[in-house]
């Protein structure tokens, strides 16, 4: 009796079991590292204090309406980068990582190509686990751009992982008012899951037409052989030169936009006490001001925090709480590329309307 596992088969799949062992172990072992262990330790301080254990990043860039300075860009920057450097490398890591060693045909199954909603539904779900904020979320999202995964799936994924980050909702039920817990999830959940789905639908490139039927009495090309695992030493050098390409591609726009939003953080965010009396714009210029400005993961609680404590109303509060972690102005240039500069754009945009939800969702539970 033979087997029905072609031989030739055999060492294929093997090879594919051990890279994909490879991936998923570096993977776990660089979010525990920079986001499972530290973010475990904070939730287990925060129900020891029952209080916030750091203060705003934004405070680090002057007062509200300051003029812009290179002093300010520089200590913003400074301040953000000692935040995220690790998750940084992480997603550097992981991305060039995910290029070499998971195969192209398995990402976009993976990420429910099937439709747009499905993918939606996936990349949001698929983005709990890893908790990036959003510009460290980008090398991913542009590698799974390259891999042949779906925008819906992508635009889920980039927004999921700073706005449905588990370890922030655990931070809101220790340390916030009970209504913002709610309001997050509500609203961040809309954003994630169907405002995604409708802006790849209205917003994606048209596929390019077929411009010539195909010839139907042709016989079917036969099918390729499975590519040939490559060599340790060949993956290592695949490896290091998409880590490189990566880094030199994402990282100086990355340190060149957040150095900007740091030395605007005076206009661009001039949420000070004294705005606090412009009435209903004061909500607008809060869904739009956290839309362009950049933190790092959990970093828009205290500055909350702070703004609740000068008297900032539900509204303003309810539009900061959906805006400041989804996306940035940072993360839409790195990834405006990837995903197209409109699509890119519109996604931010869904997320200004979303903080808008945001405010009128927290405004009637308060």
């Amino acid at each position: 009796m033979y087997s029905s596992v072609e031989p030739s088969r055999v060492p294929v799949r093997s090879s594919t079991a051990v890279r994909l062992a490879i991936f998923f172990g570096i993977t776990a072992l660089g979010l525990t590292w920079a986001k499972w262990w530290p973010y475990a330790a904070r939730v287990r301080d925060l129900w020891a204090q029952q209080q916030p254990a750091s203060t705003s990043i934004l405070d680090s860039a002057g007062a509200a309406g300051a003029p812009p300075s290179w002093r300010a860009g520089w200590d913003f920057t400074v301040t953000y980068m000692a935040a995220v450097w690790p998750a940084l490398v992480v997603a550097l890591v992981v991305a060039a990582l995910l290029d070499v060693l998971v195969s192209r045909r398995r990402l976009p199954r993976l990420f429910g190509n099937r439709s747009k909603a499905a993918g939606s539904l996936t990349g949001g779900l698929l983005s709990l686990p890893s908790m990036m904020c959003t510009c460290c979320t980008a090398p991913l999202v542009a590698t799974l751009r390259r891999q042949g995964v779906q925008r819906s799936a992508l635009l889920a994924y980039w927004v999921g992982n700073p706005v449905l980050n588990p370890a922030v909702l655990a931070f809101l039920l220790l340390i916030a008012p009970w209504q913002w817990f709610a309001t997050r999830l509500v609203v961040g959940a809309v954003l994630v899951f169907w405002f995604s789905t409708l802006v790849a639908r209205l917003f994606s490139p048209a596929a390019a037409p077929i411009e010539t039927a195909p010839d139907e009495t042709a016989s079917p090309p036969a099918p390729a052989p499975p590519a040939e695992p490559g060599t340790p030493k060949e993956m290592t050098r695949q490896f290091l030169g998409r880590l490189t390409k990566l880094s030199l591609l994402l990282v100086p726009e990355y340190f060149a936009v957040v150095f900007a939003l740091g030395a605007l953080r005076g206009w661009l965010f001039p949420l000070g006490q004294g705005a606090l009396g412009w009435g209903p714009l004061i909500v607008v210029i809060a869904a739009v001001a956290g839309t362009l400005v950049v933190i790092p993961t959990a970093g828009e609680i205290p500055i909350l925090l702070g703004l609740l404590t000068v008297g900032a109303g539900a509204g303003t509060i309810g539009a900061l709480l959906i805006t400041l972690p989804a996306v940035s102005a940072a993360s839409v240039v790195m990834l405006g590329r990837a995903l197209s500069w409109r699509v890119a754009w519109a996604m931010a945009g869904a997320v200004a309307v979303s903080g808008l939800l945001g405010a009128g969702f927290l405004s009637l539970l308060t």
